[in-house]
C-alpha cells in the first residue's frame, strides 16, 4: 500500500466497525458508514514553463443511520474517537426529526457481495514532480510541433490520483479496496486568416503503462486542432450524423440517465415503463461488465455493498434492465441492480466497421467532434446541441464545420443507429466506437 495513505485499510475498517457498533448501541435500527482517503498530484506546463504544481490530500468518514424508516446522515474529516462518536450522534439527532420514508433503509441482505474479487485497480505511479514536468513539456512540445499555425497553448498536464475506501453496514458487510487513476492531457490553439481554433486530447488509465505516451497525446491534440481551421457553416439540412467515439459515449450517458431509478420513479424520463421493449435499433447490444481487470468503472460491489454482476442491458435493441439502487428499486417494486453510484463498464458492441468504413457508409453528412450546451430534455427525449465537426461527401471529409446546431429526439436517434465503429476509446465508464445515426436535422445558414 502507498506510504502516501496515512491510514491503512485495517485502520479504516476498524473505525467504520466502531461507528456502526456505536450507532447500534445508541438507538439505530440500521446503519452504514464509509471511510475514505486520497492523494493526488497534478502538474501543468504552458509554453514550456511550469504553470501549476498541485497536491491534494483528503480524508473523510460519513455515516447514515436509520431509526425505523427515518434516516439521518453526517460526516467528518476528524478520525478521532470522540469526533466519530459525535458524528454518529448528529446523524441520530437528524434521524429523530426526519419524516418517515417507507422506502428508506439498508439494501436487501441477500444481495450483498460475499466474495470480493481482486480487480487489479491499484497501480501507484511513482512519478516525481520533475518527471511529471518533463512529460508535460514533451506532450506540449509534440503538439506545438505539428504545424506552424499552432501559436498558443492551454498547456500540457500530467496527473495522478490514488484512493482507498472502506464501506460497512450493520448487516455484517465490511469491505474496501484501493484504486488509482492517472492521466495526460494537452490543449492547443491554432490560427489561420484571423480565425482561431482549439482542440485537445487526453489519455487515462488505472496503470500508467496503459496510457498513450505524452508525445502521442500531444501530437493528436495538435492534429485535431489544425484540422479544424478554416471552418464554415453549412446550409440547414437533414442528413446522416456520425458521432465521434468520445461523443458517442455521451449518447450512451443520456440513455443511462433515462434508464436510472431516480428518473424513472419521478416519471422524469422518456423511458418510463420501457423494460422489455425495443428502444434501440435491433443491431444495438450493450452489456455491463463490472469485473474487468483494470477497468475504469470496475467494482466488486456498489455504493451500498450490493454485489455487481455481468448482465445484458440492451439485447438486439430491447431494454433488458434498468440501473437501480436499493431506494429507487423499492420505489419501482424491483430489486437493486447493483448500480447505486452509477453504471460499471458499459460496453457497446461494434457492428464491425472501422472509422473510414463509417464515413463511407454515411456518404454525405456530418461528422460531429464537439458538442456545446446542454440541450437534452430527459422527459421528452428532445435533443438540440450546438456542434462543430466536419462535412463529409462521398465518404470523405471535405472541410471543417462550426456554428451549427444538431437536433432530433433521443427515442428516434436510438432507433436510427445504423452502425457502431470499432474505434473505441476506453476512457470512462462507457466504451463505444463512433455511432452513425441515419438522419438528424442540422441547422446552419
Amino acid at each position: 500500500m502507498s506510504e502516501r495513505f496515512s491510514h491503512s485499510k485495517d485502520d479504516l475498517q476498524a473505525r467504520v466497525h466502531d461507528m456502526l457498533a456505536y450507532a447500534r448501541a445508541h438507538g439505530a435500527t440500521g446503519c452504514e458508514a464509509e471511510a475514505s482517503q486520497g492523494y493526488g498530484q497534478s502538474v501543468t506546463v504552458r509554453k514550456g514553463e511550469v504553470e501549476t504544481i498541485e497536491y491534494n490530500r483528503d480524508k473523510g468518514i460519513s455515516v447514515s443511520v436509520y431509526i425505523g424508516q427515518r434516516k439521518g446522515h453526517a460526516s467528518t474529516s476528524d478520525f478521532g474517537t470522540q469526533a466519530l462518536q459525535d458524528t454518529v450522534d448528529k446523524a441520530l439527532t437528524i434521524a429523530r426529526y426526519t419524516a418517515e420514508d417507507s422506502f428508506a433503509g439498508l439494501p436487501d441482505e441477500a444481495l450483498l457481495a460475499r466474495e470480493i474479487p481482486e480487480l487489479d485497480l491499484y497501480h501507484p505511479w511513482d512519478s516525481t514532480v520533475e518527471q511529471a514536468i518533463e512529460q508535460a513539456k514533451a506532450c506540449e512540445a509534440a503538439a506545438l510541433a505539428v504545424d506552424s499555425r499552432i501559436n498558443n497553448s492551454e498547456g500540457g498536464s500530467v496527473n495522478t490520483q490514488e484512493s482507498l475506501f472502506v464501506y460497512g453496514n450493520s448487516l455484517g458487510f465490511l469491505a474496501g479496496y484501493p484504486t488509482s487513476r492517472h492521466g495526460i492531457s494537452c490543449a492547443v490553439i491554432a490560427e489561420s486568416d484571423g480565425g482561431m481554433q482549439r482542440d485537445y486530447w487526453y489519455t487515462t488509465a488505472r496503470d500508467a503503462i496503459d496510457m498513450e505516451s505524452p508525445e502521442t497525446v500531444g501530437r493528436r491534440a495538435g492534429e485535431r486542432t489544425v484540422r479544424r481551421l478554416d471552418a464554415r457553416q453549412v446550409k440547414t439540412c437533414q442528413v446522416p450524423v456520425l458521432f465521434e467515439a468520445p461523443l458517442a459515449a455521451g449518447l450512451i450517458s443520456s440513455f443511462v440517465s433515462a434508464a436510472s431509478g431516480g428518473s424513472l420513479y419521478r416519471k422524469s424520463s422518456f423511458l418510463v415503463d420501457s423494460l422489455g421493449k425495443p428502444i434501440f435499433a435491433p443491431l444495438v447490444n450493450i452489456v455491463e461488465r463490472p469485473h474487468l481487470l483494470k477497468g475504469l468503472a470496475s467494482s466488486p460491489f456498489d455504493n451500498e455493498g450490493v454485489a455487481t454482476r455481468d448482465r445484458d442491458v440492451i439485447r438486439d435493441g430491447v431494454l433488458q434492465g434498468y440501473f437501480l439502487g436499493s431506494y429507487s428499486g423499492r420505489k419501482l417494486g424491483m430489486p437493486s441492480t447493483g448500480n447505486a453510484g452509477g453504471n460499471h463498464n458499459l460496453i457497446v458492441s461494434s457492428t464491425g466497421e472501422d472509422f473510414a468504413a463509417l464515413l463511407k457508409k454515411m456518404g454525405t453528412g456530418l461528422l460531429v467532434t464537439e458538442l456545446l450546451g446542454h440541450g437534452t430534455n430527459m422527459v421528452t427525449g428532445d435533443y438540440s446541441r450546438g456542434a462543430a465537426g466536419f462535412w463529409v461527401e462521398g465518404g470523405e471529409i471535405q472541410y471543417a464545420v462550426e456554428e451549427i446546431t444538431i437536433a432530433g429526439n433521443l427515442q428516434d436517434m436510438f432507433r436510427q443507429i445504423i452502425a457502431i465503429g470499432t474505434d473505441v476509446e476506453a476512457r470512462g465508464s462507457k466504451q463505444t466506437g463512433s455511432i452513425l445515426i441515419e438522419r438528424m436535422t442540422v441547422a446552419g445558414d
